[in-house]
């Protein structure tokens, strides 16, 4: 699921120029836009692509969604992630939140820092270097890039903050994961508040931009009945007689592709969410052909993948 290298030499290079953009946590700097080829930044990389924004999509193709951005290509839920699903023509992104011992929100998957950080270099006296362990300066001086490749050493995992001014700049648009809320009292308020202090909780943003997702169902919840109007997700695959409750708080039902049939999925598109629409499905996290045509042939919403490319060569 974790690919550590980019699968095409012009993948690699139209990355380093993004790793070298995201080595300050407090990378504010706007790049150039091509208008003429993807409308959006290319991370001064000089790299130029056609964008699927523009492309023709087969009518009622699932919406592809990248996976901690474009996370086969550039090391996960990093700035040179979301840039990289950016050049690659994809609107929507997916991250993960987590809070930092003074309560601050970062983008990271796991709940240690080992596996995507030198953590235990620059902190070798603090296993297991669980996020909350660290503070938020603490954090901004791991390494998060050279497990992933050397052309993105020195990248930084960001704050939420930071990495909502990234995929604003690139009109990007946001499905949240907050990651463990059973260990993070409090954190879909804190989510919710730099939300609307970066500007995301206006109308424009809720109704087209955002979706809140998690697997604890009470977090969904109080999501919900926080922000009625955000649009949420529960990851997982709940049995259908249960279904109807989950509608009562949720907009959408996003399960691993493993554990979905075409009978499922039909299950879930007969009930209306939170919002009084057809409950979605968005099934994760698919990343070759042959599964992203199978489920989309089950009628699937929207598909989540490390390779959004492939996903949308396949079902786009």
């Amino acid at each position: 699921m974790f690919a550590r290298t980019a699968t095409a030499a012009v993948a690699a290079a139209a990355l380093m120029g993004a790793g070298a953009l995201l080595m300050s946590t407090t990378d504010t700097q706007t790049t150039g836009r091509d208008t003429a080829t993807t409308g959006h930044a290319n991370t001064g990389t000089g790299i130029q692509t056609v964008s699927a924004r523009t492309a023709d999509t087969k009518p009622g193709a699932p919406v592809v969604y990248a996976h901690r951005g474009a996370s086969a290509y550039a090391p996960e839920n990093t700035l040179a992630a979301v840039d990289k699903a950016d050049a690659l023509g994809f609107d929507w992104v997916e991250n993960d939140v987590q809070l930092t011992k003074d309560g601050v929100l970062v983008v990271i998957h796991d709940t240690g820092l080992k596996r995507t950080t030198d953590v235990e270099e620059v902190f070798p006296d603090r296993a297991p270097w669980a996020v909350k362990d660290f503070t938020a300066a603490e954090i901004a001086r791991l390494d998060a890039g050279s497990w992933f490749g050397p052309q993105f050493a020195g990248t930084r995992v960001p704050t939420l903050q930071q990495y909502l001014d990234r995929i604003e700049r690139n009109h990007q648009k946001l499905l949240l994961e907050i990651k463990s809320p059973e260990t993070y009292p409090g954190i879909e308020k804190e989510t919710l508040r730099v939300l609307h202090q970066k500007g995301w909780l206006d109308r424009n943003h809720v109704k087209n931009r955002l979706v809140i997702q998690s697997f604890g169902a009470d977090s969904v919840k109080k999501v919900h009945q926080q922000r009625p109007d955000v649009t949420t997700g529960f990851l997982g695959t709940p049995a259908v007689a249960d279904l109807p409750s989950y509608a009562a708080f949720t907009d959408q039902i996003n399960p691993s592709y493993t554990s979905i049939s075409a009978d499922y999925v039909s299950a879930v598109h007969a009930l209306k969410g939170a919002h009084g629409k057809k409950l979605r499905v968005n099934t994760w996290t698919v990343n070759d052909a042959a599964t992203a045509a199978k489920v989309a042939g089950f009628g699937v919403d929207g598909i989540i993948t490390n390779t959004p490319d492939v996903v949308r060569e396949a079902t786009g």
